[in-house]
């Protein structure tokens, strides 16, 4: 699974102060990658999540009604803005493929240099 988190990258302003053009450019890139990982038969998933501002945190006990807490949330931490679920041969393409997720064009046209955590999903049993 290849994570991309919403967090500061140095010298490149949120997306929400980007030009209409660098935002469509990329979105389009975002979209050919998928496309080319599906034409591989490489990509299981994925989606953009909405920002964290619109999140919620849920806390059970089990027992009384859940709390939910709304944002702003008083815990500092890296929230997720999207995924990927890609089934590839070896290690070595998912960090690949992690590259060029990271080098995504931003303002513009240049590459976002955006951290992508990669991680191997563990299915039951294992």
């Amino acid at each position: 699974m290849l994570l991309m988190s919403y967090e500061e990258i140095p010298g490149v302003p949120p997306i929400e102060q980007w030009d209409r053009a660098d935002i469509a450019a990329h979105i389009a890139f975002q979209q050919r990658l998928g496309q080319e990982l599906a034409d591989r038969g490489e990509l299981v998933g994925g989606e953009g999540l909405a920002a964290p501002q619109s999140a919620k945190v849920v806390r059970s006990d089990g027992a009384n009604p859940p709390v939910i807490q709304d944002w702003p949330f008083d815990d500092e931490r890296t929230h997720l803005a999207g995924y990927w679920t890609v089934e590839v041969g070896t290690e070595e393409r998912a960090l690949q493929v992690a590259g060029r997720l990271s080098a995504a064009p931003g303002p513009r046209g240049r590459p976002l240099r955006q951290p992508i955590e990669v991680r191997a999903v563990v299915g039951p049993g294992a």
